[in-house]
C-alpha cells in the first residue's frame, strides 16, 4: 500500500490521505475546491467543480494514473438543484471517457463546498 502525496493539491484536512495505491488501483479521497494553498473557491458550482478537477488530476498523476484511467467516480453535491451545471463541468473532462459513476447529494460538505469529488483509478 503507497500512500499518495502531492503539493500541487490541497493538503489533507484531517486524518488521512490525498489517496491510497494498492496493487494496481488508486483510491482518492474526496476533493473539494480548495486550491493547493489549501483556499477555498468562492465561484459558484461550475468554478468549484473545475477546482475539484485540478485537484483529482493533480493527486491521479502523483500516482501514476489520469482521469482516463478512472473506473468510478462519486460525486457529492449540496443541491440537486445545481447538478445540470455540475454535469455540464464534469462532461467536459468525462468527454470520451465515461467511468462509472454515482450522484448523490448530501446536507453539508467538509468547509461548505457545493461539491466534493472522489474517484477510483488504474495505474501503471
Amino acid at each position: 500500500m503507497k500512500k499518495i502525496h502531492t503539493e500541487e493539491a490541497p493538503a489533507a484536512i484531517g486524518p488521512y490521505s490525498q489517496g491510497i495505491v494498492i496493487d494496481k488501483l488508486f483510491f482518492s479521497s474526496g476533493q473539494i475546491p480548495l486550491t493547493k494553498e489549501g483556499v477555498m473557491i468562492d465561484g459558484d458550482v461550475k468554478e468549484q467543480t473545475h477546482q475539484v478537477f485540478q485537484n483529482l488530476q493533480a493527486v491521479l498523476k502523483e500516482a501514476g494514473s489520469s482521469l482516463d484511467q478512472v473506473v468510478k467516480a462519486t460525486v457529492f453535491i449540496k443541491d440537486m438543484n445545481e447538478f445540470a451545471d455540475i454535469n455540464e463541468v464534469y462532461g467536459q473532462y468525462f468527454n470520451d471517457h465515461k467511468p462509472a459513476r454515482s450522484c448523490v447529494e448530501v446536507a453539508r460538505l467538509p468547509k461548505d463546498a457545493k461539491v466534493e469529488i472522489e474517484v477510483i483509478a488504474l495505474t501503471k
